[in-house]
């Protein structure tokens, strides 16, 4: 159970942690935590663990988070404040890419103990991050623009553009997370791997996201609260 109980924790004070930056620094403190959240995440989905009866790649929860942020900046700032979040973690990951893949061009000193570490770490077959890369911004992209269309329908159905927030939370987030799930497979492992087998690495990944997505709806109700709709305009 200490897989499961870390991962647990994991969404809590990761979630958490999204919330304190936003209070602490406005939606500043979201585009800086989406840098955070790529670069942390595009290290971290390179451990395998098991966990809930699945074995999984870390960097789940942080991927999530970064899908939180969009939706709280949709939500409290508006549609462009969401894209730019986007473009941030784009620009980022592709930037992170290229650096570390640098590293692996130089030639170690006769006292270095970390280039073998970095290599076996880093050196991500190119399909794997040009795929992480492209399926990151398309699901990114879709999910700000899907956030918006169901809030424009949940707002023509009852006239208040306050209510419910939990449709086109989970909404935008579960469907975005699907498309995510099953483009990375396909572009990271068709080929790679038989049906049967693509089928449940789909599934597995589908399984963490609904969970993460489902428990960031009542941190989007408590962004709301922290600073309303419209009041942080600083990014808009």
């Amino acid at each position: 159970m200490r897989n499961e109980i870390l991962l647990i924790l994991s969404v809590v004070i990761i979630y958490g942690s999204v919330l304190l930056w936003y209070k602490l620094l406005g939606c500043k403190g979201l585009m800086a935590f989406t840098v955070l959240a790529t670069i942390s995440a595009n290290i971290e989905v390179l451990i395998l663990v098991n966990a809930f009866g699945m074995e999984q790649t870390l960097g789940n929860i942080l991927f999530a988070s970064t899908f939180l942020v969009t939706d709280i900046l949709s939500e409290v700032s508006g549609k462009k404040a969401a894209n730019q979040a986007v473009n941030i973690g784009i620009l980022t990951s592709l930037t992170f890419i290229i650096i570390s893949q640098s590293w692996l061009l130089y030639q170690p000193g006769a006292n270095d103990w970390a280039h073998s570490s970095i290599v076996n770490i880093f050196s991500n077959t190119p399909r794997m991050m040009a795929a992480s890369l492209i399926v990151y911004a398309i699901s990114q992209k879709f999910d700000v623009w899907l956030y918006h269309k169901w809030w424009g329908l949940t707002k023509r159905l009852c006239g208040d553009s306050r209510r419910y927030l939990w449709l086109r939370n989970n909404g935008s987030t579960l469907l975005s997370q699907l498309l995510n799930t099953v483009l990375f497979t396909m572009g990271a492992f068709l080929g790679t791997y038989d049906t049967r087998t693509l089928i449940s690495i789909m599934w597995a990944s589908y399984v963490i996201f609904i969970f993460t997505s489902l428990a960031d709806t009542p941190a989007v109700y408590l962004a709301r609260r922290i600073r309303p709709v419209g009041e942080d305009a600083e990014c808009a």
